[in-house]
């Protein structure tokens, strides 16, 4: 009778001892020892000898081979594994036109592939400033999910008062609305059981003892734009047609990203918040447009987690090496940046004595290198990082590369219990 309590206090116990390790870092104070993430997508379909379509529609199987994958590699911290590759039967119920997964669009053992295409117009700025949730509700949601098809024929809230009210609602009787609803509450029941696979895995792993990478996940304000409602063409013609706008919009999304971010991520009880960057990279924009356009809404956003006690951990991709000394503008012992590509002992050098550091083992590296050089670019890192006194997470550059060999993942948390345990 007492065997599974003391199992399970053993489990706590390690469970607040790994999470330690990753809040020191972020304080800025080295642990014992440094940690490792467990961070993937679709490699969870080769470690377990499925297709990515089964990860995607198959609740349960990718819950099994993501807890085997933790128990195997016995992570400090581990992604949310479910919520990432689980999605295909939510996407399905809520007809999601911006995005081609497995099975669906792409072969199925392929990845994603976002479409990337203009989903807001450029004479639509106006509008969308205006009034962000009559721009959401009649025009940007039925673009991108047909599920919401219909809601073009709701009326205006802001116009309706007093009697006007019974005229208004009138507009909830149109078939289309009806039909549109309808649709709305089957995917919202899908998602809600997609996302309670999600939150029993988190729960089951950390009554294992590995707590989660983060609680929420957020964006930067003109990656928002750029990636979801522009496009990547009209975004880079906004620079010069639109700049005005542009600078409006970004700084009013700062304000209503937060205001849903702020209490997802307090819901989950977790602090830290993922934030990947598309739009960052040295190579994107010049540094005059990154520190006009880019920089300051996104560390609104960084600023406002900070004063709401969140941790932001945004992924930079591709290589930001140009940007380092701008991005240092963030109070010491906040953060955790989590770099792609960016020369990590140059990270280092730069912005050792204000955010701890994840990363970044080459992707290339992990997928068509061998155990030997995979422990040679962990040895790399602890020597020239972590023994210099980085507060590093060891991690790939955006997880485990969905074609690493299992042998290569191996080797990676081996070497860094060796090097630096």
């Amino acid at each position: 009778m007492n065997a599974p309590k003391e199992q399970n206090t053993a489990a706590v116990v390690a469970c607040d001892e790994r999470w330690q390790r990753i809040i020191d870092c972020v304080n800025l104070k080295q642990p014992a020892r440094m940690p490792v993430a467990l961070y993937s997508t679709f490699w969870l379909a080769k470690y377990g000898g499925v297709s990515c379509k089964e990860l995607m529609y198959d609740y349960e199987q990718t819950r099994a081979i993501a807890e085997r994958a933790v128990l195997e590699f016995d992570p400090d911290v581990v992604s949310t594994l479910v919520l990432t590759v689980a999605s295909g039967r939510p996407l399905e119920a809520i007809g999601f036109k911006q995005l081609q997964w497995p099975g669906h669009g792409v072969g199925d053992n392929q990845p994603f592939q976002y479409l990337d295409r203009e989903y807001m117009k450029a004479d639509e700025y106006d509008e969308f400033l205006f009034d962000p949730t009559g721009y959401y509700l009649h025009t940007y949601l039925p673009r991108v999910a047909e599920a919401f098809e219909g809601f073009e024929e709701l009326p205006h809230f802001p116009g309706l008062y007093y009697f006007g009210l019974l005229a208004g609602i009138r507009r909830f009787a149109k078939p289309r609305v009806r039909a549109a609803l309808r649709k709305v509450i089957k995917a919202a029941e899908e998602s809600d059981r997609f996302i309670k696979h999600h939150v029993e895995f988190t729960q089951r792993m950390a009554a294992l003892g590995y707590p989660c990478t983060n609680g929420a996940t957020g964006i930067a304000p003109y990656d928002y734009i750029a990636d979801y409602f522009r496009g990547a063409t009209g975004m880079m013609k906004d620079l010069y047609r639109n700049k005005d706008k542009l600078l409006q919009l970004l700084d009013k999304a700062a304000i209503f990203l937060l205001r849903q971010l702020i209490p997802t991520a307090r819901a989950s009880g977790n602090p830290i918040v993922f934030i990947p960057i598309h739009w960052a990279p040295d190579a994107f924009m010049s540094p005059k447009h990154f520190e006009t356009f880019w920089w300051p809404s996104f560390r609104k956003v960084m600023m406002g987690l900070i004063d709401a006690g969140l941790i932001p951990m945004p992924l930079w991709e591709a290589d930001c090496t140009k940007r380092l000394e701008i991005i240092k503008d963030v109070p010491a012992g906040k953060c955790i940046y989590w770099f792609e590509r960016t020369d990590m002992v140059k990270a280092h050098e730069v912005l050792g004595d204000v955010v701890a550091l994840r990363g970044n083992l080459s992707p290339s590296l992990m997928t068509t290198g061998n155990p030997e050089q995979v422990d040679a670019a962990v040895k790399y890192l602890v020597d020239n990082v972590w023994n210099k006194g980085g507060k590093l997470i060891l991690d790939c550059a955006f997880g485990l590369p969905d074609e690493t060999p299992v042998e290569n993942v191996r080797a990676m948390f081996d070497a860094a219990r060796k090097y630096a345990g």
